[in-house]
């Protein structure tokens, strides 16, 4: 029901004279969960949807002038919220109830906050992100090239989610 759900909701959002119907906007030097966030909404939300890296005292006044919904800062709606992540916040705004995603939500939140041992490959999708991360900017240029790079690992991961059910 939520891949129709989400089917119709693409279609709606995707407008041919404006492509990006969506814009999210969060703090700069991404790391887990503002690599991971931007990949699900792509995936799941909206595959036109644009993403602002902006300097964290920046985010709140780039959303209101550039109308993004701001993720992964404090007070946010798709931010942390006890021990869930942003990428939990997402799931549950967007309604995602596929079993594949709830579980690379787990890895992701493992990976993200201070329960690195929530999942045995939480601590592996850390070490990664934090690799990539200190390779920027010396190899990547910014924000938005470290997401065109660990896309290929967030659909490798949710593949594998997949075949673990």
């Amino acid at each position: 029901m939520s891949q129709i759900l989400n089917f119709i909701r693409q279609a709606l959002t995707s407008d041919a004279a404006n492509p990006s119907a969506m814009k999210f906007v969060t703090r700069e030097h991404a790391k887990v969960d503002r690599i991971a966030c931007p990949w699900l909404i792509r995936r799941f939300v909206d595959r036109y949807a644009e993403f602002l890296f902006v300097p964290a005292s920046e985010v709140r006044r780039v959303a209101e002038r550039e109308d993004a919904i701001p993720f992964d800062i404090e007070g946010a709606e798709l931010g942390h919220e006890g021990p869930l992540c942003s990428f939990d916040a997402v799931i549950k705004k967007y309604e995602l109830d596929d079993p594949a995603l709830l579980l690379l939500a787990k890895i992701v939140r493992g990976a993200d906050t201070s329960d690195r041992n929530l999942t045995g490959e939480s601590p592996g999708l850390n070490a990664i992100a934090s690799g990539f991360h200190a390779l920027s900017p010396s190899i990547y240029k910014d924000d938005l090239a470290l997401l065109d790079v660990e896309t290929p690992l967030y659909d490798a991961l949710y593949e594998y989610c997949r075949q673990q059910l």
